[in-house]
């Protein structure tokens, strides 16, 4: 969908500026056009439609229905099913948990997609089957919709809502003050629309900043961090080589289409499959780059919380992987 972007990336990098493929400044630009300009996009439309739908559908209804009714978790596994079904990374992903957040969306099941979305997605999956085998993904796939869905509840159960920034609460106020105007005024959609489009503009602005310092710190990783790098801390002998895998991923970024090949290239060298995978989880699903993005909708707390929780769902997953397989 995006190829026409990193068309223009590549043309830019390796024709105007003349670097050379694999240069580690020509890897990291390459790769910090290419995110930002996705990413902008991505954020652009989902903002823009978000806006749209808030302006019909009740906030407070919405957020009232998810939160009082009893689903029976049933909110959490169809947000982690949703996030099969977009194949974003990460940093994608944020631009979707803010028009969540902005749509009354309960936190826990916005955090459900988050961890979900880049994990697992139709790439994932046929990529996936074609390094490991129909048995191991399927057991991937499961085991990446519950880390979404296991989280989300825990996330939730924590009431972390006070630990937003007063930036997503500043917009949650204003999208309630629009529709709020729209129904008593019975405004059609050309109407409503001057006022979307003053709010998406409002949001941009708030967020770029953090977009681009988080993709440059994403883009530098990608240039200049050694795919072998990990290799040596994740040996077979080593007790506590999941958590260590997991822990050092986080610096990394790249999305699963990206990490799978370095998968079974660890898995090659005899390193546990779900020592592996949990490092490809680590790297897929918690960047510091998302977390830079992360923090213009969240506190360091929220963020902390958030990252521990992931963390630890991966860890176990991985010793499951290493039992299972």
């Amino acid at each position: 969908m995006f190829d026409w972007i990193q068309n223009i990336a590549d043309w830019f990098v390796y024709d105007i500026l003349n670097l050379n493929k694999g240069q580690h400044l020509a890897e990291a630009l390459n790769f910090f056009i290419y995110d930002t300009a996705k990413i902008l996009i991505l954020l652009f439309v989902i903002i823009f439609l978000m806006g749209i739908v808030n302006s019909y559908f009740p906030i407070d209804k919405v957020k009232n229905y998810l939160s009082r009714n009893k689903l029976y978790g049933l909110e959490y596994l169809m947000a982690s099913l949703f996030g099969v079904v977009t194949p974003f990374c990460s940093c994608s992903s944020v631009p979707l948990f803010i028009g969540f957040v902005r749509g009354g969306i309960p936190l826990g099941v916005t955090f459900a997609f988050l961890i979900t979305s880049p994990l697992v997605n139709e790439v994932a999956i046929g990529l996936f089957v074609g390094l490991f085998g129909l048995k191991t993904t399927i057991i991937y796939v499961v085991s990446g919709i519950l880390l979404g869905t296991i989280s989300g509840v825990i996330l939730q159960k924590l009431k972390l809502e006070s630990y937003l920034t007063p930036w997503v609460k500043e917009v949650l106020a204003n999208a309630q003050k629009d529709q709020d105007t729209f129904i008593a005024e019975k405004q059609t959609l050309k109407q409503r629309l001057p006022f979307i489009w003053d709010e998406v503009l409002k949001i941009l602005k708030g967020v770029i900043p953090y977009v681009i310092v988080g993709i440059a710190v994403g883009g530098l990783m990608h240039g200049y961090i050694p795919e072998g790098f990990f290799e040596q801390y994740m040996a077979k002998d080593n007790l506590f080589a999941v958590p260590i895998a997991t822990l050092l991923a986080v610096p990394m970024y790249s999305n699963a289409s990206g990490i799978l090949p370095v998968a079974q290239v660890l898995v090659a060298k005899g390193i546990p499959l779900g020592t592996a995978i949990a490092f490809m989880m680590g790297v897929v699903g918690l960047s510091l780059p998302e977390a830079m993005l992360l923090k213009k909708v969240m506190t360091f707390k929220l963020i902390a919380i958030f990252f521990g929780v992931v963390t630890l769902c991966i860890i176990i997953s991985g010793y499951l992987f290493n039992i299972l397989l």
